[in-house]
């Protein structure tokens, strides 16, 4: 994902012993499963490997396959179908373990396998309590079916499913869907084991309104003229990065394996903007190994995206902010490509690994920018990354600031800040650094050729660490303390604080501004990237008289500007020193755009006052229909007011 920081109903509760609450003997069974399995498994189910974010018992039985088959319900905001998924038993587990789901929200209007002769095979049921992170659990009686038909159907409550209207798209005629199923709400759309440590194979049929097209982080196997779309994943991933978004949506190729998808008005600029993507992959295969995923393809989605980017296996879906018309943004196509290896090749087992994926990548990210921009322009990035993560490590509890983070009782969204990203890239950048690039790259490709197609915990990267470079690695190296990095609150003595000899130059610009030596129309800001304008506007004083932040104002016309990056740092100027004349751009950008990352620092400025906070509030309450569900929830969780979901639709 994208460094962005800023997330039912069902009729079978109760029933007979075939198809809805099991009774007693199923009540038996279960406590004889988790006794023995507690004996099984020992010290591996007290260990850092049990996903504590999800009901699933994969270590007695586990899901490798699943295949949609679902239909988009446009008027009723509903995919109703089924998912059939192929289970295996692990080998020792005892004949009674039942198979066990992760579900929120979801309707489940029957549950069978397949008995001897092939025929289908009611099988009993039983949905758990709700619990408010981890949903409900769907507990399945398997009476020896290795295969499990649920046919289902969503509710409001989906909160990776993001519906919208004509007029929240670019071209205002179709509607749109997507999901969103990073960290745990791929259990909102399927019914499945929604673990990371959990890999499956996917195929899926979806069926949606004709004149509408359908794409998914897989291969497209055929298409008919009735809306029916067939998909292929043959390579196995984790649930979070099953993903589908169907709309008006045209093709633009960049490379031969390389493309963009986008709404009409919009596929252009961002076939144009993205079109070093060709490039990044062969950067990125010549840093790290090869490219396993066949197609590396861009789905440009609405602005409602709640996130900059997600790296679903072959499409990534990207948010619209980044097409600034300079390609001065696409580092985010740097992450999320990077992701290739680091997350989707390699990934976190739990989400208190998450760190392996994000670390990881932000590192390569920088090393890919760096091949392709410079070293100036990643060592920029990397300065932005430091002062980002400081100002977060100072407003952080120290359990917060851990690298290896406990998460247990908590939501696994709340550990996605800037500690992951830029501490882990920060740690690998100190053992890059005490070891060599050469040899840190020779490392890098055999971790991921070591460990392709897994999902590893802290631990195991750890061992490989200490097995494949460290040991037998000289003083530099081994002066290196792990635990303090991975384990303890805050920074080591040893991070390497990067340097931008640019921004050094920014600097002096601003603060010849500050002191009133040089007006505004005569600074030299020519050829400044996105980066020297985001510097310089963050060291600007928090308190300015208007008449100076008009001179800016006019000087570089910030309260117009399409860069999205540079206009949120102006925005938030704007706000902290009242400057009505970025009024109507703020609610604009505030109603017209959902990437958490410019929302949260705008809306938690407005909260700070009064006035603000009522504002704040208008906003929000014009704007909430339009976010997604994840932007939705964070926002109202820092204005402290209900989400849309409690207080009802929003009236027309």
């Amino acid at each position: 994902m994208g460094n962005d920081f800023g997330r039912g109903g069902c009729h079978a509760d109760l029933g007979d012993e075939g198809t809805g609450m099991l009774g007693n003997r199923w009540m038996v069974m279960t406590v004889l499963v988790v006794v023995l399995a507690g004996r099984a498994g020992g010290a591996e189910l007290a260990s850092d490997r049990v996903d504590v974010h999800s009901h699933a018992r994969p270590e007695m039985v586990r899901v490798t396959r699943v295949d949609l088959d679902l239909t988009v319900r446009f008027d009723t905001k509903v995919l109703s179908g089924s998912a059939l998924l192929k289970v295996e038993r692990a080998p020792g587990a005892p004949d009674a373990a039942p198979l066990v789901l992760d579900t929120k929200g979801l309707v489940i209007e029957s549950v069978e396998g397949m008995a001897s002769d092939r025929k289908p095979l009611p099988l009993g049921y039983e949905l758990g309590r709700d619990d408010p992170i981890k949903g409900r659990a769907l507990t399945i009686d398997l009476q020896g079916s290795t295969t499990v038909r649920i046919v289902y159907k969503t509710t409001e409550k989906a909160t990776a499913l993001q519906w919208l209207g004509p007029e929240g798209t670019a071209g205002k005629k179709q509607p749109f869907l997507f999901t969103q199923s990073e960290a745990i709400h791929a259990r909102s759309w399927i019914p499945l084991q929604d673990s990371p440590a959990v890999r499956v194979s996917y195929g899926a049929t979806i069926r949606v309104p004709i004149g509408l097209k359908a794409v998914m982080s897989a291969d497209p196997v055929s298409t008919s003229a009735g809306g029916v779309f067939r998909f292929e994943m043959t390579q196995t991933i984790p649930p979070y990065l099953i993903a589908l978004a169907v709309g008006d949506l045209e093709f633009r190729p960049i490379g031969k394996r390389t493309g963009v998808w986008a709404e009409p008005s919009v596929v252009a600029a961002a076939a144009s903007e993205f079109a070093d993507t060709e490039t990044m992959v062969a950067s990125a295969e010549k840093r790290f190994g090869p490219y396993r995923w066949g197609r590396y393809d861009i789905l440009v989605l609405p602005p409602s995206f709640p996130f900059g980017g997600m790296e679903n296996p072959k499409m990534t879906f990207a948010t619209p902010t980044v097409l600034a018309g300079d390609r001065s943004l696409v580092a985010l196509v740097a992450h999320e490509l990077a992701h290739s290896w680091s997350g989707n090749l390699v990934t976190n087992a739990t989400w208190r690994d998450f760190w392996l994926n994000e670390g990881f990548t932000t590192y390569l990210e920088q090393r890919i920018v760096e091949d392709l921009y410079g070293p100036a322009r990643a060592a920029m990035e990397r300065v932005i990354g430091w002062d980002g993560l400081q100002k977060e490590l100072a407003s952080f509890a120290p359990r917060d600031q851990v690298l290896h983070i406990d998460l247990k009782g908590r939501d696994p969204d709340e550990g996605m800040n800037q500690v992951p990203y830029e501490k882990g890239a920060l740690f690998l950048n100190r053992v890059e650094k005490a070891v060599g690039r050469e040899t840190f790259d020779a490392y890098l490709r055999g971790y991921f050729d070591r460990n392709a197609f897994r999902s590893i915990t802290t631990g195991d990267f750890v061992a490989d660490l200490q097995a494949h470079l460290l040991e037998g690695a000289g003083p530099a190296a081994q002066s290196i303390d792990l635990h303090a990095w991975i384990d303890e609150p805050g920074l080591p003595k040893d991070a390497p604080q990067p340097e931008s000899d640019r921004f050094a130059a920014v600097d002096a610009v601003a603060h010849s501004w500050i002191i009133g030596k040089t007006p505004a129309g005569k600074l030299a800001t020519t050829d400044w990237s996105t980066y020297e304008w985001v510097r310089f506007l963050n060291d600007l004083p928090d308190k300015l008289p208007a008449e100076r932040l008009a001179a800016l104002d006019k000087a570089f016309g910030l309260t117009d500007r399409g860069n999205a990056e540079v206009l949120h740092h102006w925005l938030v100027i704007a706000i902290r020193n009242e400057y009505s004349p970025a009024d109507s751009r703020l609610e604009s950008f505030l109603t017209g755009i959902g990437r958490r990352k410019y929302l949260m620092p705008l809306y938690a400025e407005l909260a700070k006052s009064k006035k603000g906070r009522a504002r704040a509030l208008g906003l929000y309450d014009k704007a909430r229909a339009f976010y997604h569900p994840i932007a939705r929830e964070s926002v109202a969780k820092l204005l402290a007011v209900p989400s849309r979901a409690e207080r009802g639709p929003t009236p027309p």
